[in-house]
């Protein structure tokens, strides 16, 4: 379990692969407003790599980053590509 953090601290930190491939920036996250319960990352500047990904996107193509793919955040975020089909 990730240790809970203030949604500014992940704002704008860079999204990168546990094998040190570039995803995007932070640029929102969504959840499920009942629970609280915290569901996606929402990308800006995707990389070519990742449009190339079979990830989920929203209707206005933005991706999405399962919140359950994240690995570690610091001083960037850092994710499995294992975790995203």
């Amino acid at each position: 379990m990730l240790e809970k953090r203030p949604f500014k601290e992940i704002l704008g930190k860079l999204i990168v692969t546990k094998e040190g491939k570039r995803l995007g920036i932070v640029k929102d996250i969504t959840f499920e407003t009942r629970v609280g319960e915290l569901l996606h990352l929402v990308l800006k500047d995707a990389t070519s790599y990742t449009r190339n990904l079979n990830v989920e996107t929203t209707k206005d193509k933005e991706i999405l980053i399962p919140y359950n793919a994240i690995i570690a955040i610091g001083d960037f975020v850092v994710i499995s590509e294992e975790d995203l089909v």
